[in-house]
């Protein structure tokens, strides 16, 4: 990590840490993110959220969860030091509203977020409704972020619509972990190599939990895992993406890249 005079030069990208109340993922993730948000202070320019920082975010006008208060304090502190957030809402991330911009200073994308930096073209994504497995998904998406239902929808009391975003939560993991994934992570990088046919050379995915780095030729694809299990993040520095391993208190540990050969 830089000192506090050297310029900010680095970039982050994390996804996936479904942060929240009675989950079943280690209660110490939030104290390992805290703590990680602290370290990259001094040298983080950009810092992207590849979606589903909180296990689900429902926005009512006047009413924040207290479980996120420490989260949202640290990226607050981040922003007032210079670091601009970068919020790519994920498939956990249906109701995102004004408060992380007005009162955090986060850039919320409701959508993939195309951006250059040194020279090169970025696709940043959680991935979620990309495959063709998520047919229908991408329709329950899109009336999930619908504005008219999410107004409906906040109609009811908070602890009865978070209650019921909590279910709807349990359910979903329930159901993979009964029925194993419903995806592969081939089908991911097939799609990311697609993405780069567009003319992107570096495409960034979170969603499935499983990280990755992958070249092919001048091309890659990255995805960022979670804040689960696999505690894994995304670095560029100086023309470089590199993935990581983080453990508290510990040297963060570089993840060795994949090497793909196409001719086609």
């Amino acid at each position: 990590m830089n000192d506090e005079n050297e310029p900010k030069d680095v970039l982050y990208f994390i996804s996936d840490a479904h942060l929240g109340p009675n989950l079943p993922y280690p209660e110490y993730r939030e104290a390992w993110l805290i703590n990680w948000l602290k370290e990259i202070h001094n040298d983080a320019c950009q810092l992207f959220i590849v979606g589903d920082l909180f296990d689900f975010w429902i926005e009512y006008g006047r009413v924040i969860r207290s479980e996120y208060f420490n989260v949202l304090s640290t990226l607050a502190d981040l922003v007032e030091g210079g670091t601009q957030v970068h919020y790519i809402a994920g498939n956990h991330d249906f109701a995102l509203g004004p408060f992380l911009e007005d009162h955090v200073g986060i850039h919320v994308h409701d959508n993939a977020l195309r951006t250059t930096i040194a020279g090169l073209r970025f696709y940043i994504t959680h991935g979620d409704g990309l495959i063709p497995a998520d047919k229908g998904y991408r329709v329950l998406k899109k009336c999930l972020r619908h504005p008219t239902l999410q107004s409906l929808y906040k109609l009811l009391h908070p602890s009865m619509g978070i209650g019921m975003a909590t279910l709807f939560s349990k359910l979903s993991r329930r159901n993979e972990t009964d029925n194993g994934p419903k995806f592969g992570h081939q089908e991911y990088r097939k799609i990311a190599w697609d993405i780069t046919e567009q003319g992107y050379d570096i495409v960034i995915m979170g969603h499935t939990h499983h990280p990755e780095i992958i070249h092919r030729q001048n091309k890659i694809y990255c995805n960022t895992g979670d804040w689960i299990k696999s505690f894994t993040y995304a670095s560029f520095h100086t023309g470089t993406l590199r993935l990581y391993r983080y453990r508290d208190r510990e040297r963060p540990k570089l993840l060795s890249p994949i090497i793909e050969n196409h001719s086609g």
